[in-house]
């Protein structure tokens, strides 16, 4: 009996505890609700520090992103103040006394040029020009694009223009500017190469920019990667390697030392720089955008104009997204 007696006692101790509890939840509900929050609190916590799991530091993403654009050509760039907005980081670079505020997501994986504000009230028009600035008008607009072949918001602006230029055809008068090199000699040997392929297929050579501006193969100027690169392009659009390599040994110099002089003439050192009819104007870097500001220089605007291109912006870079962040003023000096 007394064996009985002993098996049975933790059996009555347990009841008596789930009786004492169950008549303190009677008498005080709050216990229970206090419980429960405990372990929403925990919940919570556990949640919250999953959700971290995989972000990097704001230091480490910082460094990733600056080795990005490095990688890209961009050069004399420095990491200024770093701060989380909008659960992503921005990191303000700073660049021969801009500070240019770039994104990248928490984990280090996804870099963001631009926030747009889903809040902010939009613009009537894509198409807005500087303010402080009146593009003249004309029959025949001439357009200028100065670029270094390399900078990555010059091939953004090439792979704005290039559709609206496309559209407008012989009405404008459009040529791409070289400014020189700033990146390093591979730079002045794109430039050269550009400048031959204008000179030899003139009406290939805006399908080659938007073709070299749209393939991320090469971010940087490796000379075994960029042959592999131009090679592909040479062959889809039918440009014989062996006619610009020999323009790029006998003209290339001489067209490049031009078009830096050109430059420097009308005072230009910024990729990108748009010029209509002799204005220096902005315009966001979207084809429809581009084509807006193009289309308000004419005395008698075409029908081509009523026709609507992309209205998002092109990725700095290269590469071929786009994005549906607004104007950027961003630029390589």
């Amino acid at each position: 009996m007394s064996e009985e007696k002993k098996e049975r006692e933790p059996e009555q101790f347990h009841e008596h505890h789930k009786k004492n509890f169950t008549e303190k939840v009677r008498e005080n509900p709050w216990v229970l609700s206090t419980l429960i929050c405990g372990v929403l609190i925990i919940a919570l916590l556990i949640s919250t520090l999953a959700g971290g799991i995989g972000n990097v530091s704001a230091k480490a993403a910082s460094e990733k992103l600056l080795s990005f654009y490095e990688q890209m050509g961009a050069s004399n760039l420095s990491i200024g103040e770093v701060k989380e907005v909008s659960g992503l980081y921005e990191v303000d670079f700073n660049y021969k006394g801009q500070v240019i505020p770039q994104y990248i997501t928490k984990d280090g994986k996804n870099q963001i040029a631009t926030l747009t504000p889903l809040d902010a009230p939009s613009s009537s028009s894509d198409t807005n020009t500087d303010t402080n600035t009146t593009v003249p008008k004309s029959d025949k607009p001439k357009v200028e694009l100065y670029v270094f072949a390399y900078c990555p918001y010059g091939t953004q602006m090439e792979k704005a223009i290039i559709p609206a230029v496309k559209l407008l055809g012989d009405k404008i008068d459009f040529t791409i500017r070289q400014i020189g090199a700033m990146h390093g000699d591979f730079e002045k040997v794109e430039a050269q190469r550009q400048l031959c392929i204008n000179k030899n297929y003139p009406t290939k050579y805006l399908d080659y920019v938007l073709a070299f501006d749209s393939d991320s193969s090469c971010s940087t100027g490796d000379a075994t990667c960029v042959a592999t690169k131009t090679s592909t392009i040479y062959s889809k659009l039918g440009i014989d390697a062996a006619t610009i390599n020999s323009c790029m040994t006998s003209d290339g110099l001489t067209m490049y030392d031009a078009e830096v002089s050109n430059a420097n003439s009308v005072g230009v050192s910024g990729s990108p720089t748009l010029i209509i009819n002799g204005v220096d104007v902005q315009a966001t870097r979207s084809p429809e955008g581009v084509k807006g500001v193009i289309c308000s220089a004419f005395n008698n605007v075409p029908s081509e104009c009523s026709t609507t291109l992309d209205t998002n912006q092109a990725s700095a870079g290269f590469g071929s997204s786009s994005s549906s962040g607004s104007s950027s003023a961003a630029s390589c000096n």
